[in-house]
């Protein structure tokens, strides 16, 4: 579904990405870990089009390097940002129907209606403002709103950061829940164990380069991965 070959991007003179390459296929849960700075936002930036950067990226067939962010959600890529980033003052239906600006209004009234099954606490909070949300329930929204796009692929950035182990487990479940339904995932996660336990593979990020990659199994055994982000 999505092949990444020698993607590069730069902070002024400051290199992130340096010839990253990498793939999803379809319905895949693929993670992306590495230590704070190693450049998993950059990349997810750079796929969704916001981060300026060279190489070659190719979604479906169609090469999509040279595209803005907007003409790569209409084909399917929607990022859910780190820090969640909602609109603290409109509700949290508006913020939902701001993820569906690109659809027909018919199509963007049965998606909400899925995403509020998804998470129920955001229909009973739907006319409240999205700031006082707690910080798990700003983050289903941030996910809620990407599905209303209707993503192919879903670009996910640290969603359970900042949460307590609870709310952890409910987004992680969340996750799960989005592959089973044939979504395609691109997982970045500061968590390393529960994104390769859920992960099919996986791929280790240091300093902007794809130093291992393989199952999300066989990452979670290697020593050397356990070492550095597992602390084992």
């Amino acid at each position: 579904m999505l092949e990444v070959s020698g993607l590069e991007s730069r902070y002024g003179r400051i290199p992130a990405l340096k010839g990253v390459d990498l793939g999803v296929r379809a319905g895949e849960l693929v993670a992306l870990v590495g230590a704070n700075g190693a450049g998993k936002s950059t990349l997810l930036r750079a796929l969704s089009g916001v981060q300026p950067a060279s190489g070659k990226i190719v979604f479906e067939k169609t090469e999509i390097h040279t595209l803005p962010p907007e003409a790569r959600v209409a084909l399917g890529i929607v990022q859910v940002p780190e820090g969640r980033q909602v609109f603290g003052p409109l509700s949290v239906e508006v913020n939902l129907r701001l993820g569906a600006y690109r659809r027909a209004r018919s199509g963007a009234g049965r998606s909400l209606e899925r995403v509020y099954a998804m998470f129920p606490v955001l229909a009973e909070r739907r006319a409240q403002a999205a700031g006082t949300l707690s910080g798990g329930q700003q983050q289903m929204l941030a996910i809620g709103r990407a599905l209303m796009a209707e993503p192919r692929l879903l670009l996910l950035d640290e969603p359970s950061m900042g949460l307590a182990p609870r709310l952890v487990a409910e987004i992680f479940a969340c996750v799960r829940a989005l592959r089973a339904a044939d979504t395609a995932l691109l997982l970045v996660e500061q968590n390393a164990r529960a994104a390769l336990a859920i992960a099919d593979r996986a791929y280790v990020l240091e300093t902007g380069r794809i130093v291992l990659a393989g199952s999300g199994a066989e990452l979670l055994a290697d020593s050397s991965v356990r070492a550095a982000y597992l602390g084992l």
